[in-house]
């Protein structure tokens, strides 16, 4: 009879704390759900923030401003346009050549040639 109950009694034991694993590996994922969204939550509370202030500046009258002149090439009353032809904007982003001599030749030059 004793050895019926010890054995019931461990059974029950085994299922408990079986059990019981179960329920805290849940709760530790569950966990490491929660921290995930969390995160997540963050990041978009940032991308939100972002979009707000990007919303507010294209509703502002400054952008509608710099759209009109840039895109639509729309000035202020009393404002010349002026345009630049586009080689002289090319011949300014040019670079000039490096400078391919050897040392020896541009410190000849820089010393004997003045």
């Amino acid at each position: 009879m004793k050895k019926i109950i010890y054995i019931a009694t461990v059974i029950i034991l085994l299922v408990i704390i079986n059990n019981l694993s179960h329920s805290i590996y849940d709760l530790w994922h569950k966990q490491d759900l929660l921290t995930a969204a969390e995160n997540k939550l963050e990041q978009e509370k940032e991308k939100n923030r972002k979009l707000k202030a990007e919303l507010s500046y294209v509703q502002s009258q400054t952008f509608i401003e710099e759209q009109a002149r840039d895109k639509l090439f729309m000035s202020k009353p009393g404002e010349q346009d002026i345009l630049i032809q586009k080689n002289l904007i090319q011949k300014e982003k040019s670079k000039p050549k490096p400078d391919t001599r050897p040392n020896w030749q541009k410190w000849a030059e820089l010393f004997f040639e003045r």
